[in-house]
């Protein structure tokens, strides 16, 4: 098994930490399963790492004890975990949905695609890049198909410039 040393551990720890100001924020939306999440990680969790940490010291030895070490490192993970929730919520900005007459950040937008049309309409919500989830039809601002989208009204037809060419999106319909 593969330890890592405490310096290493900071130095992860260090970056994801400067990461996070560097990334965009959530909207408010986001922080309810991420203030569940935090409270998992924070009740939850870390009370079973404590009790794995309890078992491993018990075992003695700890120089050689990678049940120690593994429990050492799942705390660290935890301990970022919650760092990197914690910073998202705090910068949470709450984003105002519209008249739903242009698309804007919050959208759910239907759309389809006229070369497949037949596929039937897609449906997306434009959300800030933390909060993106494909397969959930969560899709980034800054994204091709977001970007495109973003401006538009019901009835505009957009390009999208992805690596497989360019795809042409009408818009149906926008809600909020």
């Amino acid at each position: 098994m593969t330890s890592l040393s405490k310096s290493s551990t900071t130095s992860r720890a260090s970056s994801a930490s400067k990461s996070l100001t560097a990334s965009k924020p959530p909207s408010r939306s986001a922080t309810s399963p991420r203030t569940r999440r935090l409270n998992y990680l924070k009740s939850v969790k870390r009370l079973e790492i404590a009790d794995r940490l309890k078992a491993a010291i018990a075992l003695g030895d700890l120089s050689e004890n990678s049940e120690y070490d593994d429990a050492k490192n799942e705390q660290a993970f935890n301990e970022g975990e919650i760092l990197e929730t914690e910073a998202k919520i705090r910068n949470a900005e709450i984003i105002a949905t519209g008249s739903g007459d242009v698309v804007q950040m919050g959208s759910t937008v239907v759309v389809i695609d006229q070369e497949f049309a037949e596929d039937g309409p897609e449906t997306f919500m434009i959300v800030g890049s933390t909060e993106a989830d494909p397969d959930e039809g969560k899709i980034s601002n800054e994204s091709p198909l977001g970007q495109a989208l973003l401006g538009q009204k019901v009835g505009s037809v957009v390009d999208v410039h992805a690596p497989a060419g360019i795809i042409k999106y009408e818009i149906q319909e926008i809600k909020g």
